[in-house]
């Protein structure tokens, strides 16, 4: 992967609350954060004292040169974001220009965080649908807006093999938004969910919370069986 294909934007502990319905409880257990990007929800979550692990190709990458790709995409995100202004939904942030500096805000707690996180093997540059991880590594894992998302540029059989990966390495795994980026809900979200439950997991569909892109409200839960 170059860097150079890298659209960095990252999202807060506080919205991965949002996106993913986190409890308490669900806190509690090792979480996998995929496809996390430079979002500030490993570094918050970790001074919050819980145990998450993130993975994304972009951590082969180093400090500034990640700031230096966020610092390049920017201006080019927020003039894309005022364009659709209409596919979002601004109660929660307000404006464009404060969803930027939102999201300035996450990036910067994760490129202050990322050396240290490194080091401590909870940035792990690794992309689905092959994760370095042991079976059942973790209580959690979290996918947010890659897969689905980009439904256009990810075929079924690739979503069908991360969903299963992710399965492999975490005993519940939640994906959101389960819309592609037209805001309709995606192509490949049925034969999905049809394949994973004719191999025994369960996958349902679950409300959120959060509010943002239109449209995207519901999140993808699947677990093994008998699993909570």
């Amino acid at each position: 992967m170059k860097l150079s294909s890298v659209v960095p934007w990252g999202r807060s502990f506080a919205e991965y609350q949002a996106m993913f319905s986190l409890s308490a409880d669900d806190l509690q257990g090792r979480i996998l954060g995929c496809g996390d990007g430079p979002a500030s929800f490993n570094a918050e979550a970790t001074r919050l004292g819980h145990e998450v692990v993130s993975c994304d190709p972009i951590y082969q990458f180093g400090t500034e040169a990640i700031r230096s790709r966020i610092d390049a995409v920017y201006p080019e995100i927020m003039t894309q974001m005022r364009e659709r202004a209409d596919q979002y939904l601004w109660d929660v942030m307000g404006s464009v220009e404060r969803l930027g500096e939102t999201r300035m805000q996450s990036m910067s707690l994760f490129l202050e965080d990322f050396d240290a996180g490194l080091g401590a093997g909870r940035y792990v540059p690794a992309s689905l649908p092959s994760l370095p991880f042991a079976d059942a590594s973790f209580a959690l894992a979290l996918c947010s807006h890659y897969l689905f998302l980009y439904s256009e540029h990810v075929d079924c059989t690739t979503h069908l093999a991360s969903m299963r990966e992710l399965c492999r390495v975490a005993q519940v795994v939640r994906v959101f938004p389960v819309v592609a980026l037209n805001g309709a809900v995606s192509p490949h979200l049925a034969a999905v969910m049809t394949a994973l439950r004719a191999e025994g997991l369960s996958a349902e569909l679950q409300p959120v919370a959060y509010r943002f892109q239109r449209g995207a409200d519901q999140m993808l839960v699947v677990r093994a069986q008998g699993c909570r």
